[in-house]
C-alpha cells in the first residue's frame, strides 16, 4: 500500500469512525484497526487526532463542492437543483435514521467541545447555505434567498435530527413530501407574483 493511499485510508475510515460514533469516542486504536496498520506507521502520517479531524473536514468539504457541481450540471432549473438537496434526505435515509446527518452532527459535537476545528466544519453548512441562495435568487426570490435558504437548512437538520431519535424512514419520506409541497408552492407563488407585475408575459 503507497503513502498516499494509507493517508486515504485512514482518512476515510476515520471519516466513516466520526460519523458513526462520534470524534471524542473515536481513539487512534479504533482508526488504526479500521485501517489494519499498526500504531507506529499511523503515526507517520498523522501526529493526533485533531490532525486527522482537519484531513476528513476538507475531505467532506472537497466532497460537497463535487456534490453541489453535480447538481447544477444535472439540473435544468433552479428548482430541479434544490430538489436534489431535499433528496439527499431519502438517499441517505438509512444512515440519517441510524447516525443523524454527517454535517450536523459534527457540527454539534465540535461545538460542545468548543474544539478549534469548529468555525472550519461549518463552512460545510455554509456551503449549502451559498448554493441554496443563489438557487432561489435563480428562481426570482433575490429580497429572501438568504431566509429560504437558511429555512430549508433548518428543515433538513430537523427532520434528520427527528429521524434519528424516532429512527422514522416513514418521517423521512412524509418529510420530503412536504418540502418538495413547499418548494413548488414558492416557485408558483413567485412565477404568479411575476405575471402580474409582467401582465403581456
Amino acid at each position: 500500500m503507497s503513502e498516499k493511499t494509507t493517508h486515504n485510508h485512514i482518512v476515510e475510515a476515520a471519516d466513516q469512525l466520526f460519523y458513526r460514533q462520534g470524534y471524542e469516542h473515536t481513539s487512534f486504536s479504533n482508526i488504526a484497526d479500521a485501517v489494519k496498520i499498526s500504531r507506529g506507521n499511523f503515526y507517520h502520517h498523522f501526529k493526533s487526532k485533531d490532525e486527522i479531524l482537519d484531513a476528513v473536514i476538507h475531505v467532506r468539504l472537497a466532497n460537497t463542492r463535487k456534490m453541489l457541481d453535480q447538481w447544477e450540471i444535472e439540473g435544468k432549473t433552479p428548482e430541479d437543483r434544490i430538489l436534489s438537496f431535499i433528496h439527499i434526505l431519502i438517499g441517505n435515509r438509512a444512515k440519517i435514521k441510524r447516525y443523524g446527518c454527517p454535517v450536523g452532527t459534527l457540527c454539534s459535537e465540535l461545538a460542545k467541545l468548543n474544539h478549534g476545528s469548529q468555525a472550519e466544519a461549518n463552512k460545510l453548512f455554509t456551503l449549502f447555505r451559498t448554493w441554496l441562495c443563489r438557487q432561489f435568487i435563480l428562481l426570482g426570490r433575490k429580497t429572501d434567498a438568504d431566509e429560504l435558504a437558511m429555512h430549508l437548512l433548518a428543515r433538513s437538520q430537523g427532520v434528520a435530527t427527528l429521524a434519528n431519535a424516532f429512527h422514522d424512514e416513514k418521517f423521512i419520506k412524509q418529510e420530503v413530501k412536504l418540502m418538495c409541497d413547499w418548494l413548488r408552492s414558492s416557485t408558483e407563488s413567485t412565477a404568479q407574483a411575476e405575471h402580474s407585475s409582467n401582465p403581456s408575459l
